[in-house]
């Protein structure tokens, strides 16, 4: 009878320690980051001008002071007149865009100042790249392929949507 104590007792005493009140935590799965791309601005873009183009690109200019917003609101113009196919209507001739091959680069520029880098000998404003933002329409491997991006200095950019989603779709397009 004693071992039979000493047995439940032991029973009872491993049972005790050993019993937790939440299970083990178990890890959750693995799941890809999902890119998170910034809310189309409201405001309305800025004017601009077509300062150059050329088979492959379409430098813009918008002034001087235009915001982040504003930049991000014209490519978000541009991208509306891909699907639109309206270029034309924003004063940029649609048969330069439907010539593409394979895609067509706009340049946006905050005023003429730093424009003409990609085209003279010696860049205005230096050795960088100094373009506000640029929209990129067609590819290599996908001719509907556009893409648009915001730049934050010399080491920053922003991916305003998906590239790569269907073109579509409204490719992350809310308002704040």
């Amino acid at each position: 009878m004693r071992t039979l104590l000493t047995i439940i007792g032991v029973a009872v005493a491993c049972a005790m320690a050993g019993c937790k009140s939440a299970p083990a935590p178990v890890a959750a799965p693995l799941q890809p980051a999902s890119a998170q791309y910034p809310v189309r601005p409201s405001i309305a873009p800025p004017s601009f001008k077509v300062f150059h183009h050329d088979a492959s690109s379409i430098t813009l200019v918008t002034k001087d002071n235009a915001t982040d917003a504003e930049i991000e609101a014209l490519i978000w113009q541009l991208h509306d007149a891909t699907l639109a196919h309206s270029f034309d209507s924003l004063k940029i001739d649609q048969k330069w865009i439907d010539a593409r091959d394979p895609m067509m680069w706009f340049h946006i520029y905050r005023g003429t100042k730093c424009a003409s880098e990609k085209y003279v000998a010696t860049p205005p404003c230096g050795g960088s790249y100094h373009a506000a933002g640029d929209y990129t329409l067609g590819g290599f491997t996908n001719r509907d392929r556009d893409d648009g991006v915001l730049f934050e200095g010399e080491d920053r950019q922003i991916q305003l949507w998906n590239p790569d989603a269907p073109r579509n779709d409204t490719k992350q397009g809310a308002t704040k």
